[in-house]
């Protein structure tokens, strides 16, 4: 694994999940915890459980399992993993890394974040890991995306960032999160962001 290819797919990965936000809850406000001094919002939790932890932790997890699981299916086929020459192994691809980088945050997050009881832990990672299933088998269209923006945009729009990843990932990580854990609209929101989306009076 190269370092600079990992860094860039975690920064991408985190702008994925930032901006999906604004597709699955448009014109409500979220709990970036400690960040959320800088949009002036009140802060509720600095770290855990807030938008921002998922954020950072998410990318990173799913950053290491990508490049992990393509270097075990690019050593299996002999060739580099490509959705063009081999789009099943793709697609296997795509599905086993979300549903493993996802699992692995929530492990972490199940073990380490004080918040969840110690005698919780177990059963949390079993729903949370649980979640990440249901929402992993929603993402099978990623490879699609990035191919359909070649097809109609052209190569160059392809080949560029915006387009052939962050717009896939976008997509993907919306109907992940939306679809496994039923993070929609109002139904989506944490106590702490139902405080602060509260009408003011």
């Amino acid at each position: 694994m190269q370092p600079s290819a990992v860094l860039l797919t975690v920064v991408t990965y985190m702008c994925a999940d930032f901006l999906s936000n604004f597709l699955q809850h448009p014109l409500l406000k979220m709990d970036y915890g400690v960040f959320n001094r800088l949009l002036g919002r009140q802060v509720g939790r600095n770290w855990w459980g807030t938008r921002a932890e998922h954020i950072v932790g998410v990318a990173i997890c799913l950053a290491f399992v990508d490049h992990l699981s393509q270097g075990v299916f690019e050593h299996y086929l002999g060739e580099p993993l490509e959705f063009e020459t081999n789009p099943a192994a793709f697609v296997a691809h795509t599905w086993a890394f979300i549903y493993s980088g996802v699992a692995l945050f929530t492990l972490f997050t199940s073990v380490l974040n004080p918040n969840v009881a110690d005698g919780h832990r177990w059963q949390e990672f079993k729903q949370e890991a649980y979640a990440s299933y249901v929402g992993a088998n929603t993402a099978w269209f990623e490879p699609f995306a990035h191919a359909l923006v070649y097809k109609v945009a052209g190569q160059h729009a392809g080949d560029s960032w915006v387009a052939g990843a962050l717009l896939p990932a976008t997509l993907a990580y919306t109907t992940v999160k939306g679809v496994g854990w039923n993070d929609w609209g109002r139904a989506g929101l944490s106590d702490h962001e139902m405080v602060i989306n509260k009408p003011v009076a």
